[in-house]
C-alpha cells in the first residue's frame, strides 16, 4: 500500500475491483486518500472491498453490474451519480480471456462474447461516466501485452484488447479538450484466480520465458502514477510492466 495521501478528496471508480488487479488497485486508492466505487459482478466480492475501504475511513460503494450489458451499466452510473456526484479517476480494468478456443472451433456466442467483454465496458463506462469528469480526471485502461500483438491462440482476447487499446487512444483525442487523459497500463504476466493454474509468483509464464509473473499488488504504483499526474500530462499513451517488447 501506498502511505502519501495526495488523492484525498478524490472519487475513483474501479471496474472489476472485486479480485485481482482490480482489487489491488481499488484498496491503494483508498489508502492514498481517494473515495472508491467498486463495479463488479459478484455483489460478495466488491462488499468485501468497499468495506476494507470504509475501514480506512473512506466512502467505499459496492455497485454490482453486469459491464456487458447496457442497462446494467446505466443502473451503475446512476448510483456512482447519486452517491459521488463527480468522477476523477476511472479505472477500467474489467476483461478477460474468457474464450481459448482456436476460432475455427469456437462458437459464435462465445468468441463475442469475449470480445465485447474486453471492449463494450470500457467503451459503455467511460461514455456513461465522463460527464461526471472535470479537468484534471484521469482514465486509465488495464490492457493486455496480447492486444498489442497476433497470435495463434486467444484470438477472441486479442481482439477485444487490441479494441480497447483503440478506444484508449481514440478517447484520449476526443477527450483532451475536457482535461482529460486516457492512458493505458499493461500489466504484464500477474497471479489471478484465472491464471493461478498455470503461473506461479516470480517463474516465467508458459509463453514468455523472459517474462516473471507478478503479484496484483505489484501493478499498483503504475496505476498511482498515472492517477496522480497533473493537468498536461500524457495521454493517449501504453504504459507497461511487461519484460519484452509490445
Amino acid at each position: 500500500m501506498v502511505s502519501v495521501k495526495d488523492l484525498t478528496g478524490k472519487v475513483a471508480v474501479v471496474t472489476g475491483g472485486g479480485r485481482g488487479i482490480g482489487k489491488a488497485i481499488a484498496l491503494s486508492l483508498a489508502e492514498a486518500g481517494a473515495d472508491v466505487a467498486v463495479v463488479a459482478r459478484t455483489s460478495s466480492e466488491i462488499g468485501e472491498v468497499a468495506a476494507q475501504i470504509r475501514g480506512m475511513g473512506r466512502r467505499g460503494s459496492p455497485v454490482t453490474a453486469d459491464l456487458t450489458d447496457s442497462g446494467n451499466v446505466d443502473s451503475a452510473i446512476a448510483v456512482i451519480k447519486f452517491e459521488f456526484g463527480r468522477v476523477d479517476i476511472l479505472v477500467n480494468n474489467a476483461g478477460g480471456a474468457t474464450d481459448r478456443s482456436a476460432m475455427i472451433e469456437s462458437s459464435r456466442e462465445d468468441w463475442l462474447g469475449a470480445v465485447r467483454l474486453n471492449i463494450d465496458s470500457v467503451y459503455l463506462m467511460t461514455v456513461g461516466l465522463v460527464p461526471m469528469m472535470d479537468k484534471g480526471s484521469k482514465i486509465i485502461n488495464i490492457g493486455s501485452g496480447m492486444g498489442h500483438s497476433s497470435g495463434g491462440s486467444n484470438s477472441s482476447y486479442r481482439v477485444g484488447k487490441a479494441g480497447a487499446w483503440m478506444l484508449t487512444q481514440c478517447m484520449a483525442e476526443e477527450f483532451w479538450e475536457r482535461g482529460i487523459d486516457v492512458n493505458e497500463l499493461v500489466p504484464g504476466p500477474v497471479l489471478t484466480d484465472a491464471t493461478k493454474n498455470v503461473m506461479e509468483i516470480g517463474g516465467p509464464p508458459p509463453f514468455a520465458p523472459s517474462e516473471r509473473v507478478k503479484t496484483p499488488e505489484e501493478v499498483v504504483p503504475l496505476a498511482l502514477w498515472l492517477a496522480r499526474q497533473r493537468v498536461g500530462g500524457p495521454t493517449g499513451q501504453s504504459f507497461s510492466l511487461a519484460r519484452r517488447p509490445l
